[in-house]
């Protein structure tokens, strides 16, 4: 079988796992990806991403409001997968969620999201806790946005393909008897801008604040006594730990009982190595269109570096979800998207300014005070483990409570696999640790 055949299979074999439903195909343009302006960002026209129609909710209005993680508005979200029971629906009641949140310049941002109230009771000590789930890649198209995942586990029309995969974290989750709140991150849902993907703070700001719209939803069982956690695998375990270590300066007024990271990419430069060229080299694009996003004054080095085909496949990317990125730039090199020849890598390397933007987006420089968890695999070598270990010891050096796990696993052929394979294998050690926490056990670092 063809190997773009046998990417497309695994998609939707994963997807079929979770419960299939496709979406119908329309023929409206696609939104361009770029950065909207106030007046598009309250038009009434609909957006559409590679023919999928987004809903109206996820247009923000053109007027925010002034506190982080208030509510724009609210409405039920459907779960695909659901089961009647006499106490109510399994797993749990759903609110789709759109809230304010300041992105890594300073300037207010909508994020969207969702919330689930379970149906099962919470059976640790306490009350019902709430955890804060940062997706992993999804892609950067509006339609990959994982609240959408709760609605419609695959999405398929014949130009994107997007598997909500983190329906399965969130479900077991939602099992334990702990209310979950998933974000969309800046601009993947929300259609006034690009997504940010990687980028450090507009991923911790939009978990931490998701935080503070899940306490402010009326109708919850969430009190003040509630403890919160985070959890995260790959992009999701690098908000997380992001997150943990932005916490107490900007959301002292959450206290973080524990933080699953599983999997970070606290080092872009490694991890921007490391993808190229692999199954997923379609998030190197997605990582230098975040770039140009957050810092345009990058734009002319761009301009300088990339060629026709890399301009372009930029552009291709802006709209993809991860099916589509693996059927269309698995194992390509990014020498052929450069003036030069030279990687990304290469070029990263001898511009200052390049480095000097990586470096900031740097984890690991700050003292998380709540515990973490950190777990990766030995044989990841598409977020690199060495990466994610020297977080671990960089926090360990600071004095904060660390809990390491390496996941040991056969490093295989495939990058992808390497890097999935402890997700899968982890998980639920991952929920039993966070779990624990939740009930207001102490965690025991092994620095």
């Amino acid at each position: 079988m063809p190997v773009r055949s046998r990417l497309l299979a695994a998609a939707i074999t994963a997807a079929t796992c979770l419960g299939a439903q496709a979406l119908p195909y329309t023929t409206t343009t696609a939104k361009a990806a770029t950065t909207a302006t106030a007046e598009t960002a309250s038009s009434t026209e609909p957006v559409v991403s590679r023919g999928v129609e987004i809903p109206a909710f996820y247009t923000p209005p053109a007027t925010l409001p002034a506190g982080d993680g208030t509510l724009i508005r609210t409405e039920p979200l459907p779960l695909a997968l659901t089961l009647p029971t006499l106490e109510g629906p399994l797993p749990g009641r759903a609110t789709r969620l759109m809230y304010k949140s300041t992105d890594s310049n300073g300037a207010p941002m909508a994020v969207t999201g969702a919330y689930i109230e379970p149906t099962a009771a919470w059976k640790g000590g306490g009350s019902r806790p709430l955890v804060a789930v940062a997706p992993g890649t999804m892609g950067q198209g509006d339609q990959c946005a994982a609240s959408l995942g709760l609605e419609h586990p695959l999405l398929l029309n014949g130009r994107t393909v997007s598997v909500g995969y983190e329906d399965v974290a969130i479900y077991r989750l939602l099992a334990t008897g702990a209310a979950v709140v998933v974000t969309d991150y800046a601009g993947l849902g929300a259609t006034d801008r690009l997504h940010t993907y990687v980028n450090r703070l507009d991923g911790a700001h939009a978990v931490l604040d998701a935080v503070r719209a899940a306490r402010d939803l009326p109708g919850t069982s969430l009190d003040s006594a509630s403890r919160v956690g985070l959890f995260g695998y790959s992009q999701g375990g690098g908000a997380t730990a992001a997150a943990a270590e932005l916490q107490p300066s900007y959301a002292p007024d959450i206290t973080l009982s524990g933080t699953y990271a599983g999997a970070p990419p606290a080092d872009l430069a490694a991890v921007t190595k490391a993808i190229d060229g692999s199954e997923l080299t379609g998030a190197l694009g997605w990582s230098l269109n975040g770039f140009l996003q957050s810092d345009p004054s990058l734009r002319p080095i761009a301009e300088a570096h990339l060629n026709a085909a890399g301009k372009a496949a930029l552009t291709d990317l802006s709209t993809m979800c991860v099916g589509d990125a693996l059927l269309g730039y698995a194992y390509t090199k990014s020498t052929r998207w450069t003036t030069d020849g030279r990687s990304v890598s290469d070029i990263i390397a001898s511009t200052p300014a390049l480095q000097k933007f990586l470096d900031s987006q740097r984890i690991g420089t700050l003292k998380p005070t709540s515990p973490v968890r950190i777990a990766t695999g030995v044989s990841d070598n598409l977020v690199p483990y060495a990466q994610a270990r020297r977080l671990a010891a960089d926090w360990c050096a600071k004095g904060a409570d660390v809990t390491y796990k390496p996941i040991l696993l056969p490093n295989v052929i495939s990058p992808l696999l390497n890097h999935f394979a402890p997700l899968l294998v982890d998980q639920g050690n991952a929920v039993d640790w966070l779990t624990k926490r939740l009930s207001g056990k102490a965690a025991t670092s092994n620095c």
